[in-house]
């Protein structure tokens, strides 16, 4: 069973709060990915990253004080052009998700991952590390030309990084 992880493609990392011009440049492509991912009959699961309120009084909006994907607002929600019936959708309120490794590696006889989204050098690499702890057979994949990070270096750095861990990395 092969599966495509779309990570925190949602409006804030996109055109909100957090946007920036390479993660609106990924989005044709990501939709590209899963119309593809989609007539193969692959299963698709997106994460989102989701915050409280109180956001600004957490560890992370300490060290990042600007409200993003609040639960419920416009900016939290997965970016129209991407979502696809049947989908999943796991919430986190961290980079990686522990849900996300359960549910895949619950399905059983999974022989790929592939991941894509926002951010590279967050969250991509957060959830590529998991999945290949928790599936140490299966072959983790992580589409560069679909991914973006904060900005091109860290990017590269965090495709660098992956590389170390037996992740694959492909361009499209």
């Amino acid at each position: 069973m092969k599966i495509l992880v779309v990570v925190d493609m949602q409006n804030d990392f996109i055109t909100g709060s957090l946007g920036s011009p390479e993660a609106r440049k990924i989005v044709s492509r990501v939709k590209k990915k899963l119309a593809f991912c989609r007539s193969r009959g692959d299963m698709v699961i997106f994460t989102r990253d989701t915050h409280g309120e109180d956001y600004l009084k957490t560890q992370e909006g300490a060290r990042l004080p600007v409200p993003h994907c609040i639960k419920g607002t416009p900016g939290w929600q997965i970016c129209g052009r991407l979502m696809v019936n049947g989908a999943s959708v796991i919430d986190k309120p961290s980079f990686g998700s522990l849900a996300l490794a359960d549910r895949v590696a619950g399905l059983g006889q999974v022989t790929e991952v592939e991941l894509v989204g926002l951010c590279t050098d967050i969250c991509v690499i957060s959830n590529a590390v998991i999945l290949k702890a928790c599936l140490p057979e299966a072959r983790i994949v992580v589409d560069a030309a679909c991914c973006a990070g904060v900005t091109p270096e860290s990017h590269q750095n965090a495709l660098n990084a992956m590389r170390m861990c037996q992740i694959d990395i492909v361009e499209g």
